[in-house]
């Protein structure tokens, strides 16, 4: 029926906007308020794709780089020495089968730890950091978002110490604090992501004053996704859907040989989406999520925290609203099929 075209356009045009390579949305209804760029080993542990495609799906957040980030030397799940240009690479995949046409850089940062706490690595992912944060034409805070060690983060504090104040890090990684939670059976120590780089860890904590949120052990294992919502919520769901489920559902067989890791399976890097781009409206600010305010312990050589009387104030969240970040993450999924 041909009268009804010109409605059916007008309506496409107001219920739509521009994302990647396709629409979806109102235009005029979310707009940035914020910048983040996002570090994460992406040739490790798939759970960084689900944050770096929740990421790029948000319409409040203005991506302003991707850094791909090394892992422990001899990792499982990338033993190459090549991790940093390979999680570079993944990211790379992902945005392909995303379709994402904006002009997003996507570095490689370095293939190694540091080699003190003093001492920094040099790329153009550090100066990307540097860059972005000594910024004079926006007002909108930047969000460090690191999803495995902190390298890049402590490489470019390291190198230009003036940026401390004008960005936070936001970073999944550190053990359990004692007052706040024990450490789960058979825990690693140190806990994975601090594990990959403690100098890093240790520039950041011991040698910094950046604001830090950090999300510990005990926090981003809450982010659980059961299997059956992977099938269900997730692989039905376009093209990005059926790539992220296809490379947990090929992890999960792998993992099972040596291991039976049971029916769900840890996004801990998606509390990086949650805190950022889903902050409150009005006073903005992860208010569903719990933290408390501590002082920044003193990090060890062995990977260990010691009391630091001196230590500056940070978030340690305790608890992440993992519905709101859930749902959320399966409606955009179903709005970009």
């Amino acid at each position: 029926m041909t009268h009804f075209k010109p409605l059916r356009l007008l309506l496409a045009l107001l219920l739509t906007a521009p994302v990647f390579g396709q629409t979806i949305g109102n235009p005029a209804a979310v707009t940035p308020r914020m910048r983040v760029i996002l570090d994460n080993d992406f040739s490790g542990d798939p759970d960084g794709l689900f944050a770096l495609a929740h990421l790029l799906a948000s319409p409040s957040v203005d991506v302003r780089g991707i850094i791909g980030s090394h892992l422990r030397v001899g990792d499982g799940f990338d033993n190459s020495t090549r991790q940093a240009q390979n999680a570079a690479a993944k990211a790379h995949e992902l945005m392909q089968v995303m379709n994402v046409t904006r002009p997003i850089p996507v570095l490689a940062g370095s293939d190694t730890a540091l080699p003190n706490d003093s001492t920094p690595v040099r790329n153009e992912a550090v100066n990307l950091i540097i860059r972005e944060a000594l910024r004079t034409d926006t007002k909108q805070p930047l969000y460090l978002l690191c999803g495995a060690g902190l390298t890049e983060a402590a490489a470019a504090l390291l190198t230009a110490p003036q940026i401390a104040d004008k960005l936070t890090i936001v970073w999944i990684g550190g053990p359990e604090y004692a007052s706040m939670a024990l450490p789960p059976p058979n825990y690693s120590s140190p806990e994975y992501n601090l594990n990959i780089d403690i100098a890093a860890a240790r520039a950041v904590f011991n040698r910094s004053s950046v604001g830090i949120w950090q999300v510990p052990r005990s926090t981003y294992r809450q982010a659980l996704l059961p299997y059956s919502q992977l099938l269900l919520q997730v692989k039905p769901q376009g093209k990005t859907g059926a790539y992220l489920s296809g490379l947990l559902e090929a992890l999960m067989v792998r993992i099972t040989r040596y291991v039976n890791i049971g029916e769900t399976y840890v996004l801990g890097d998606s509390p990086l989406v949650l805190l950022t781009a889903l902050q409150s409206s009005f006073e903005a600010d992860p208010s569903s999520s719990e933290y408390e305010i501590r002082q920044a312990p003193l990090i060890n050589a062995q990977g260990e925290y010691a009391y630091n009387a001196k230590g500056r104030t940070i978030r340690v969240y305790s608890r992440i609203d993992t519905q709101l970040m859930f749902n959320d993450f399966f409606a955009k999924l179903m709005l970009l099929k």
